[in-house]
Formats: structure tokens, sequence, C-alpha cells
């Protein structure tokens, strides 16, 4: 049965670069900015097309869709992203 590979297995597949603590702490800071900020600033869209009656055009609809694409995008990958930042390594294993 074949053996399988991983990215250890390779030399210099995937080369590293030392990276000072304090650039993990303030890159893992913003990224948390950006998602809070994100996460609510696309909520609010949203609840203002829902009560407005006037927003509610065919053309807002697709402002809506991205509004709620990114809503989702920031409430899933910045929470991975800042635990990744905050441990220095990726910590959600292979699969993740």
């Amino acid at each position: 049965a074949p053996q399988k590979m991983t990215a250890q297995d390779v030399p210099r597949a995937f080369p590293t670069v030392d990276v000072p603590d304090h650039a993990h702490y303030t890159i893992g800071v913003v990224i948390l900015i950006v998602g809070i900020t994100g996460t609510l600033g696309n909520f609010l869209v949203f609840y203002a097309f829902c009560r407005s009656r006037s927003l509610q055009t065919p053309a807002n609809i697709l402002i809506i869709n991205l509004a709620i694409s990114d809503f989702l995008m920031s409430i899933t990958q910045s929470p991975v992203f800042f635990t990744s930042s905050l441990y220095k390594h990726w910590i959600f294993g292979e699969k993740g």
C-alpha cells in the first residue's frame, strides 16, 4: 500500500519564516477588529434592509446578498485566524 506523504516529508515544500511574537499578536488583534466591525456592520445593513420598506428594491437585493456573504465570512473566518495568530501556528489539525 502506498504511504501518505505530507508537506513535512518534502524538504523546502513550504518555506517557513521566523516571525516575531508581537507580529502574530498585532495581526491577530487587527483581524479581530476587522471581524467585529464586519459582523456588526453587515448585520446593521441587513437589519436596515428588513426594517425599511423603501430599501427593499431589486437593486438592493444584490447589496443584501453581498452583506450576508460578508457577514458569514466575518463570523466564520475571523475567530479561526485570530486563534491561530494567538497560538502562532495552525492549531486546527490537518482536516481544519
